[in-house]
This record gives C-alpha cells, structure tokens and sequence, in this order.
C-alpha cells in the first residue's frame, strides 16, 4: 500500500501512502457527502413551487441553502484531491525521463498549499478578507511606507490567484523614492479561498528602518504602519447586526486619485462614522453612489460585528489579534534596510536578507511557519 519515486539526478521523493488520505480526511468527508446527498434526496427538503414552505417537514431555506453549499464545497475538495492524485500517476509514468522535475517540484507546491489548508480550521478562515493599511507614527516616511506595503500585498494577492480592489484610499504627499504617492489608509477587498485564512496573521503593527528618502542629510529612519485583516461575514451574520439609521453620520464626495485630483465629477465616494464607537469607513471604487454605500456599510456591519464579539464571546483576539497602535513595541515584523537589511518576524523568529524578495510579496516564508 503506497509507493515511493525516486529520480536519480534529483533526489526529489514523492510518496502515495494512506497517510495523506488522513491529513485530508477523505473518508470522513466522504462520508458526510453521502450523509448530505441522502438529505437533499428527501421529497420535503426543497420549498414549494409556489414559494411557501411545506408545513410538512421543519426544513427552512436558509437551512436548505447551507446544506447544498456544504454539499458543493466538499465535493470540490474531493474533485481537487482527485486532480492531485491523477497529477501522481501521470508524474510516476515520467519518472525516468529527463526535465521531470520541474513538474515535480510544481507537485509538491501544490500538494504543500492543500496541506497548509487543512490547518485553517477557524471560523472564517474560508471566507475573503477584508485588508486595510494605516500610515502610523513617521510622518511623509510612514505614508510611503503603507504604499509600500500595500504594493507588497497586492503582488502577494495576484501570486495567490486573488482577485483584489482597492475600495477606498486616502493620499498622503508625494515627492517619494520613484514618484511613489504616500497613502494615508487604504481599504482592500480579498476575493478567493482561504482569502482570511491566509491574511489573518498578517494583523498588526509592521515596522521599517533604512535612510529616508525624504531627508536632505540622509538620516536614518523609522515608520510604523498598522495592517488590519478582517473577514468578509455572510448575510446571517449581517442580519444578526442590528444599527440604527439616527447612529450614523453619511458623508459625500467626490473621488480623488492621487495628488488630490478629483477622478469623479459627481460626488460618488461614501464615507460613514458610526457615531456610538467612532468607527470610520468609507467606499469610492464604485461609479454609483449607492454602490458605494452598501460596500462602505458591509465593511461597517463586519467591524461593529468584531466589537460585538469581543463583549460577548471575547473572540475579536481570536479574530484580528489585539487592538494596537502603530507606535514602537507594537510591532509583529521588521524590515531593516540600513544599516544592513534584514526581514525579521518577531513572533515566529523567522528571518531573511532578502528583503526585495519580500516586498515583492513573497511572503510565503512568513505566512506558512506562523
């Protein structure tokens, strides 16, 4: 049962053994297929043609839409599993042949990001993400730093096959290192699987030594930017967050691009402050104002419902980590540029020299030990 390639030039090993079929649990979710198909089987389980429900059985809608939502989630992952297995087969029959191990090396990166699902187990870790970065502590330095960050996440995003938007920005001053434009706050939607999963740990305070680029003697110096991953919550969440219309400030304007400049002649963008916590959000990627409303007031709704968490349940430590500023001492990363360059995770302990390699977003180094 299960068998081992070896490729003599490369000294790469793959092995097929029951083991993986744990790690997945294929049986199990096998299983709970089967358990789910025989319940959407039932005569009663779909509403009535007419749009009422059969007084017959107690199954709701809402019920009946989790069930083939679960039902279509697993067996995607057992469709995938099966792809991976027949990838296996196909690179046994190649074993011999020269210029196999690219491909095998392409395995084992696929086979790695399945393996690294399988420890995101959380609540949301399945759902998008919601990302957003603030200019902290430094200045014109600490604006050109969340630009940098923000571009680091963005390349990080595209490697991982996400689809992003930019959905509200707010410029600082220009004049930085290759015309970059420094940004106050951004606000990123995450689109795809595992989308908070990935990001989550990302939360917190990331901090950046070199010599300033805005400095006329070329002083050393250090920015703080504090990076916030939420997760995007369905609609039964959404319905469970009760605001009131009076507890809300509404703002228009029109949207800007950088350097001030108006990109809008209409006043489309949506800025909206809960008043009872002070909570700020804001939408200007959409042409239509109201568009941008119901995207600002997701994004409110998701960050009220975190504070609602924390009084209930005390889960928003679970969820974001803790509320932090974007001083000194609060940092989860540093990346040291001068006097010599270094990418250091405080949590982990993980370290690079290679600090262009990461600000190109390749932060799997990071993200998969955590």
């Amino acid at each position: 049962k299960g068998w081992k390639i070896r490729l003599r030039k490369s000294k790469i090993y793959l092995k097929d053994s029951s083991g993986l079929r744990t790690v997945f649990e294929l049986a199990k979710k096998k299983k709970k297929i089967e358990q789910l198909e025989k319940e959407i089987q039932r005569t009663d389980f779909w509403q009535h043609p007419k749009g009422k429900l059969l007084a017959s059985h107690r199954i709701d809608k809402e019920r009946a839409i989790k069930i083939t939502q679960e039902l279509s989630e697993l067996n995607k992952e057992i469709s995938e599993f099966d792809k991976l297995k027949k990838e296996l087969n196909d690179l046994k029959e190649l074993s011999g042949e020269i210029g196999v191990e690219k491909e095998i090396k392409e395995f084992e990166e696929k086979l790695k990001q399945k393996e690294l699902q399988v420890f995101l187990k959380g609540k949301y870790d399945k759902n998008n993400a919601i990302l957003s970065i603030y200019a902290g502590a430094g200045g014109r330095d600490a604006q050109d730093w969340a630009t940098m960050l923000l571009q680091m996440y963005e390349k990080y995003c595209l490697s991982k096959g996400y689809r992003i938007k930019i959905l509200d920005q707010s410029f600082g001053e220009g004049g930085g290192p290759e015309g970059r434009i420094g940004t106050k706050q951004v606000c990123l939607e995450v689109k795809g699987d595992y989308a908070y999963g990935f990001l989550k740990k990302e939360s917190g305070v990331h901090r950046l030594i070199r010599i300033s680029p805005f400095s006329p003697k070329s002083l050393r110096h250090t920015s703080f930017a504090l990076v916030e991953v939420l997760p995007e919550i369905n609609k039964e969440i959404e319905e469970k967050v009760k605001i009131r219309s009076e507890d809300l400030k509404l703002e228009t304007f029109r949207a800007s691009g950088p350097g001030g400049q108006y990109i809008n002649r209409r006043e489309s963008a949506v800025r909206i402050t809960h008043l009872p916590t002070g909570i700020k959000v804001g939408c200007q990627t959409e042409r239509l104002q109201g568009l941008n409303r119901q995207r600002a007031m997701k994004i409110l709704i998701t960050k009220i419902y975190q504070l609602e968490e924390i009084k209930r349940q005390k889960e928003l430590k679970k969820i974001k980590g803790d509320l932090t500023s974007a001083s000194w001492g609060n940092q989860i990363r540093s990346y040291i540029l001068y006097p010599y360059k270094m990418v250091k995770d405080i949590r982990t302990g993980i370290e690079t020299s290679d600090v262009e390699e990461i600000l190109e977003g390749n932060l799997e180094k990071f993200i998969q030990p955590y």
